[in-house]
């Protein structure tokens, strides 16, 4: 990439980096990018225009470098696949996608209230361009790196909230931009994809449109679901699916394997998927099995954050006083969770009154108070920036510190979104999206293939959410947007369409706690990393572990979270040197 300076690459295929100008303009796309040669070429003059959204609209997922004369622009995609770290230097700025190799450049260490942040929220934004290490700034979802000969800052290029279209309106969009997402990964390499829920079946089918696809199902006695039995329906009316049950075994758990950091790649962030580790090699040694080499394998990660929607937007319906949809919607969601309509309004109600900012100022106020007793998550008012019940485990000082953290990213917040719904949509992709790398990272370093996500895509992303939570989260049809879309076509089977179930893993989870407990205990124990840094405490973390082995119900996505984040950091004091210096050029 000499057109674009002192920019490079390190183990990405060769065909995922392209380039196009020279001098003064310059454009560079990595990673996998529906952008023929000749569109990159007639795309140079919108890079002198510096019009970056424009650069980002191409089908696929990947990291545009863009020059115009003095200024060089770095964009993310939307869901945090490709993300965007930098540091500044006397000499100038550092950047690159991955934060370790930027801290590893003078061992900056791991920033603690980062971490507890990480922690107690799970939404990557709420700190803004903090990083999970010190003197290293993240590029927060939806905006650019810019540099110039005068500095590097941010800017904002996507919009915090879409312009709202129908669901028949947009039906045709989405439908075009998930068949462009798969058209463009067909790229002569075989394909295999999960054939489970709504979500992964579409992208099967719209994949064996093309070529043959090894399809594979998960199918463990222990879920007790139907996933099974819709994909053998699908694959025996489909053309060119090929389909593989995968049967689960004993240690086919959530869990396993955690206690040597060292026997899972390590990824640049604490990755969700290192919890499901074990589940995931069972799926992708199936697909090794029936393949004769390695490939792209679709899976429809995301696919739930985008075609429906959480009950939050009950909130932004209230606050907008659309009392009579809310009564409407509310009285759905009660009788799905078997509670009453006024339970479910009440929960509503507090983050309808306030705005983000706000929101974030009362978090503050909670970590200022004694840690809460446990109980579910939904069970407590819907918020802005929930406080998981990590944030309840941490020391009183952490606790005050994060407050203090969150305050001031209140006070210093601009351009806030109007309605929760486009807020928790793009943090919960922004997380889902960061795992999903490491998910990639885990499948290319054990069996070479790539993960591909396509629902994470930025024009998939786009187009879904262009529709309002309302009509994607009704709850008087399962995944409405996805239907219309496909409605009256011969991509999916009628009874796909019309499948209102889901499969999940609770019962992998559960199973994975009760067995490895112990193993957990001595995780998060006297010796954890977390608790060094006082974020986590052994009382709450000990007394959650043991309603765990007694199979009671448990703070699972806390410990879930706070078990791979402990793993990162043991994994991190494993890490090898990340940069070699040769003359005068420095490589990672």
């Amino acid at each position: 990439m000499t057109a674009l300076g002192e920019t490079w690459t390190a183990g990405w295929p060769e065909g995922q980096v392209r380039t196009a100008g020279a001098g003064a303009v310059a454009l560079a796309v990595v990673g996998v990018c529906g952008a023929s040669d000749r569109q990159l070429e007639e795309a140079l003059p919108v890079v002198t225009a510096q019009q970056w959204r424009a650069l980002t609209r191409w089908p696929g997922s990947y990291l545009v470098v863009a020059r115009s004369g003095p200024t060089l622009a770095v964009i993310g995609d939307l869901s945090g696949q490709h993300p965007v770290y930098y540091r500044r230097e006397a000499a100038g700025t550092w950047w690159a996608t991955s934060a370790t190799a930027l801290a590893a450049l003078d061992g900056a260490p791991a920033d603690p209230v980062a971490l507890a942040a990480h922690l107690a929220f799970g939404q990557p934004d709420v700190l803004a361009s903090r990083s999970l290490f010190r003197t290293v700034n993240r590029v927060p979802t939806g905006h650019l790196l810019q540099i110039t000969p005068e500095g590097a800052r941010t800017i904002r290029y996507e919009p915090t909230e879409y312009e709202p279209v129908s669901m028949r309106e947009a039906a045709p969009t989405v439908q075009a931009a998930l068949a462009e997402a798969i058209a463009v990964r067909m790229d002569g390499r075989p394909v295999s994809a999960d054939l489970a829920g709504l979500d992964s079946t579409t992208l099967a089918c719209l994949a064996a449109r093309h070529r043959p696809v090894t399809a594979v199902t998960f199918a463990d006695e222990r879920l007790r679901d139907d996933d099974l039995a819709y994909a053998q329906r699908t694959a025996a009316v489909v053309p060119h699916l090929h389909h593989h049950k995968v049967p689960g075994a004993q240690e086919t758990i959530y869990y396993a394997g955690l206690e040597d950091a060292s026997a899972l790649p390590f990824t640049d962030t604490p990755n969700a998927f290192a919890v499901s580790a074990a589940v995931k090699r069972t799926v992708l040694d199936a697909v090794i099995a029936h393949q004769t080499a390695p490939g792209v394998h679709l899976t429809g990660v995301a696919g739930d954050g985008l075609l429906s929607a959480s009950p939050s937007y009950l909130a932004d319906l209230l606050r907008e006083r659309q009392r009579p949809r809310a009564w409407q919607h509310a009285q759905g969601h009660a009788r799905l969770r078997q509670t009453s309509v006024w339970s479910v309004l009440g929960r509503a109600r507090p983050a309808a009154r306030i705005g983000l900012a706000d929101g974030w100022r009362q978090a503050a106020a909670e970590l200022h108070e004694a840690p809460r007793q446990w109980e579910p998550q939904a069970r407590r008012p819907i918020a802005w920036t929930p406080l998981l019940a990590t944030a309840d485990w941490m020391s009183i000082d952490v606790r005050h510190q994060l407050a203090d953290a969150l305050t001031t990213a209140a006070d210093e917040l601009t351009e806030p979104p109007e309605r929760l719904a486009a807020w928790t949509d793009s943090q919960d992709l922004a997380r889902i999206g960061a795992d999903a790398s490491g998910w990639r990272t885990l499948a290319l370093d054990e069996h070479g293939i790539e993960i591909a996500a396509p629902y994470l895509d930025n024009e998939v992303r786009r187009a879904c959410l262009a529709v309002p939570a309302d009509q994607r989260g009704t709850p008087s049809r399962y995944k409405p947007l996805l239907a219309e879309a496909f409605a009256g076509t011969d991509v999916l089977p009628d009874f796909v369409l019309e499948r209102a179930t889901k499969g999940g893993f609770n019962a992998l989870s559960y199973a994975g706690l009760v067995q490895h407990a112990p193993a957990l205990r001595r995780l998060l124990g006297p010796s954890s990393r977390l608790g060094a840094m006082g974020l986590v405490t052994d009382g709450p973390v000990g007394a959650m572990l043991a309603r765990a082995a007694a199979g009671q119900a448990t703070a699972q996505g806390a410990l879930h979270v706070a078990v791979v984040t402990e793993v990162w950091l043991r994994q991190l004091e494993q890490a090898g040197a990340l940069w070699e210096v040769t003359g005068r050029v420095a490589a990672a």
